[in-house]
């Protein structure tokens, strides 16, 4: 029987530009927009500035540039440009693996892209290939997977390599070695977000970075485990309770699976957002003021309470995963971009308030829907005695609930435009004209041009 990697490995040779259906070039660029907004909006933060330095202390030969400024090795440009996609919480999202697969196989792409000088088509290609790597094997060990592990950064690490072994030409049997690597070191764990440490942008950076080194290993006939996933010590028994072999290869080569990938339009924890969308349309809706509201409850699938049940955040950043907190900001401000996350949000006497009549737990019919629909149900009960019921299966910017090209290239603007030296405008225009680009270094010359942030 032929081995999981193998099938993966084949289909990533096979993707071509020229067969690509015309809405799945545009939603790929549309990806790619998305991807550079969030890691621009990440570069100037803390932990990225941190990790930025550390590789500038490093060394290494100017190959790629970075968001924060500047150019270094292919691996510390992935790892770098990973970090940052990550941190302001609006970076895509695929419901099904629960992966966002911009922050791991785009800084991947682009760094070994731009080195080798391949075209935005090419780029393309990779990202296509990428995405469908990472999804199916995050589907396939979802969701007992996630408890413990991040799905980004393990899963991740395969897409990261197949995009990065897509640029460098690498054959069948090369593939293959590449998963291998990738899957041994694949990594990351939750336990980040019981203190609220850094890790969650380590995550990203080292699985963009792994997924590099392994590619690149494998071009010098560096070997790997053959049977990486379905082993009898692979990634699968490993890491997974309730694996499905069959969520690698239904439908491989036939589908476009980043074409199910979500967009986030509020900049926290996607587990968050679908109470956020509710309770921002009851404040459309009704402008209901605080002090009406007796008591909230969000019933919702059970990972959700897991990963954001957290009813005294103390930082901008645990904010972001609480979902007390994000549906008290949502209702209360009409609103959750990235300006509301703020020092002078998270301590507001009205939204700590409301956070306190919050109360949040798992219903199972709601729980069975997962991952297939991120659904909640919101229960406001006013103290005229008023009980107001909203419900969704899909957060805004699933396909299902789908933003547009239009809302994306403004999500950019708003991102981009603080960053001196780009030019949000021309920039957006661009990546929507990829195809256009003979080599990706013409998109990454306005960073490569930058003065480095951490100097």
């Amino acid at each position: 029987m032929e081995g999981l990697s193998k099938a993966l490995a084949r289909y990533i040779v096979s993707v071509r530009y020229e067969d690509l259906p015309e809405v799945v070039i545009a939603f790929t660029k549309l990806c790619i927009l998305d991807y550079f907004g969030s890691a621009i909006s990440g570069a100037p933060t803390k932990p990225v500035q941190m990790m930025d330095a550390m590789v500038r202390d490093m060394g290494g030969n100017p190959q790629a540039a970075v968001v924060t400024g500047g150019s270094t090795s292919v691996m510390n440009a992935a790892f770098v440009n990973g970090a940052a996609s990550h941190i302001s919480e609006l970076d895509d999202i695929h419901k099904a693996s629960i992966i966002h697969a911009a922050t791991v196989v785009i800084p991947a792409a682009l760094a070994v892209g731009e080195w080798k000088g391949r075209s935005g088509k090419e780029l393309i290609e990779a990202v296509v290939a990428g995405y469908e790597v990472c999804y199916r094997i995050g589907e396939a060990v979802s969701p007992s997977h996630y408890y413990y592990w991040h799905n980004t950064a393990t899963c991740g690490t395969f897409g990261a390599a197949a995009a990065a072994a897509k640029l460098l030409g690498l054959n069948e049997e090369q593939m293959v070695e590449a998963l291998g690597s990738a899957g041994t070191q694949a990594a990351g764990l939750w336990e980040f977000i019981e203190d609220g440490a850094m890790s969650k942008q380590l995550h990203p950076g080292k699985a963009a970075m792994n997924g590099v080194i392994s590619a690149l290993l494998a071009a010098k006939g560096f070997t790997g485990a053959k049977k990486i996933l379905e082993g009898r010590r692979g990634f699968f028994n490993a890491m997974s309770e309730d694996y499905d072999v069959s969520k690698i290869t239904d439908g491989l080569g036939k589908q476009h699976k980043i074409m199910e990938n979500s967009f986030k339009v509020h900049a926290s924890c996607r587990h968050t957002h679908h109470a956020m969308d509710l309770a921002i349309e009851l404040k459309k809706e009704r402008d209901i003021q605080p002090d009406e509201v007796e008591s909230i409850t969000v019933n919702t699938y059970q990972v959700a309470i897991n990963i954001t049940d957290n009813e005294e955040p103390d930082t901008v950043y645990a904010a972001k995963f609480s979902l007390q907190y994000c549906t008290a900001l949502a209702l209360v401000t009409g609103e959750g971009g990235l300006d509301q996350f703020t020092e002078e949000a998270l301590w507001d006497e009205t939204i700590r308030a409301v956070m306190k009549k919050v109360h949040v737990a798992s219903v199972p019919e709601i729980d069975r829907a997962y991952p297939e629909k991120w659904g909640a149900r919101l229960v406001v009960k006013l103290r005229s005695g008023e009980e107001i019921v909203k419900e969704t299966d899909f957060p805004k910017g699933d396909p299902e609930n789908p933003v547009s090209e239009a809302d994306l290239v403004r999500k950019f603007m708003r991102m981009a435009g603080q960053t001196e030296g780009i030019h949000p405008k021309d920039f957006s225009e661009k990546v929507l004209e990829l195809e256009h680009i003979d080599d990706v270094r013409q998109l990454m010359a306005p960073f490569a041009a930058l003065e480095p942030m951490a100097e």
